[in-house]
């Protein structure tokens, strides 16, 4: 994020509660709260805005500082927030704060602040630290990425994971996992990955992984706890049993380990696409699991096969079945992404379906621990729906439990026989 107009660094800024009595500043460190905005994706002034989010609980009152130092010459940084414009000017290489001025913000919710660089102002450099807040009279609460901790500015900027876990029955042993989800027109962001079928093993869903190219992406995590893919020993490897035509089947680390597929596939927005996933034990292996993912275009009444993978130390059936929906680009957590994970369903090992129509939120540490309050989850029609990021007003409660109209009539009809293998 450093470049010749506003250099934002992770160091110099003084953090401080979320809560605070009137007259208590708040911090807030440009690393892990600000997004460069380029014309192309952004209503913004110019490819060198940086923009700085913060939510307040209420309306209020507050004043700003900006704090930094001139890196190069004397620059001016020119502060836009609501229907305010300040300036700040830097003279010297020592940190300083520079007061701003009052902003009268009228209702709770995000407030967007713009840091641009005066257009005469070509030679002179600024390094910009915090963009620091006063409340004026009352208490306030003031949600932001308030240190690093934890690895925490590269998560903030990525934005909250949201997810709904399927209500299914109990006990009864089940096979086989059923969604369909609909990006719409406008949500399909880069870094978005729209997980439809999630498993107490793995995960399902669909990837918007550059301008051009689109993933089917299926993953089994090992029981090897690790995440370098070199450290699981070799009885504890996830192994292909089969892959679907132009799969990629490979491993992957970082986020645990484990064995996985994709297909490089050109998903539209606007159109409903199914996935299918079968959890079984391994008739062939005792004390192993198979897992089998296919997917498809639901006008088009087709089914692809992606990938199968033996999981080896595990006897189960599907469990933990649910969605989520996250954005793996920190460069993207400004745009707000969302889709509908419609007609839900499972099937017992009896071979009898049976549709979800309850679902509980839940975020990841990122929204529980509110350095990001854009996330939200519902229920409309015959759909759930989960968004998040772009720092939109109204978040979803954690815990809520939603229940979606039923859509029986379009229960799943699959040859099971015909399926590729």
């Amino acid at each position: 994020m450093i470049h010749r107009l506003l250099c934002v660094v992770l160091c110099g800024t003084v953090v401080l509660p979320g809560v605070a009595a009137g007259g208590s500043p708040w911090s807030i460190p440009l690393a892990g709260n600000a997004f460069r905005m380029d014309p192309a994706d952004d209503a913004g002034h110019g490819a060198d805005q940086q923009v700085v989010f913060f939510r307040l609980d209420r309306p209020a009152t507050v004043r700003l500082s900006l704090r930094g130092r001139a890196r190069q010459g004397t620059p001016g940084v020119v502060v836009r927030a609501g229907e305010r414009t300040f300036m700040a000017t830097f003279t010297g290489p020592e940190p300083a704060t520079h007061e701003l001025g009052e902003l009268d913000v009228k209702q709770a919710g995000y407030v967007r602040v713009e840091l641009a660089r005066p257009d005469d102002e070509a030679a002179a450099e600024a390094d910009v630290q915090a963009l620091v807040i006063h409340a004026t009279d009352e208490p306030l609460a003031v949600d932001f990425v308030r240190n690093n901790e934890g690895n925490m500015f590269y998560w903030g900027r990525r934005g909250p994971s949201v997810h709904l876990t399927y209500e299914t029955p109990k006990p009864t042993d089940l096979q086989y996992a059923y969604s369909e989800i609909t990006v719409p027109e406008g949500f399909d962001v880069q870094g978005s990955y729209f997980m439809a079928n999630g498993f107490g093993e793995g995960y399902f869903g669909i990837q918007v992984n550059g301008p051009v190219e689109r993933r089917v992406l299926f993953s089994v995590w090992s029981p090897f706890s690790t995440d370098n893919t070199r450290d699981i020993p070799e009885d504890m490897r996830v192994v292909k049993l089969s892959a679907g035509p132009d799969v990629h089947v490979g491993e992957f680390g970082n986020e645990g380990s484990g064995g996985q597929s994709y297909l490089i596939y050109p998903w539209k927005a606007g159109i409903t696409y199914r996935f299918l996933t079968e959890v079984t034990p391994d008739p062939e292996a005792p004390g192993q699991t198979r897992y089998t993912a296919w997917f498809g275009d639901k006008a088009k009444q087709e089914w692809r096969l992606i990938a199968s993978f033996r999981r080896p130390k595990t006897t189960t059936h599907l469990r933990g079945f649910h969605s989520f929906l996250e954005n793996f680009n920190p460069n993207t957590g400004h745009l707000t992404r969302g889709a509908d994970y419609g007609n839900v369903w499972v099937r017992d090992t009896q071979g009898v379906w049976h549709e979800c129509t309850k679902a509980r939120l839940s975020a990841d540490a990122t929204g529980r621990g509110r350095h990001r309050m854009d996330y939200d989850g519902g229920a409309t029609g015959g759909r759930f729906f989960m968004k998040n990021c772009g720092f939109f007003a109204a978040p979803g409660k954690i815990g809520e439990v939603f229940t979606r109209d039923s859509t029986a009539a379009d229960e799943p009809t699959i040859d099971f026989h015909s399926l590729p293998r």
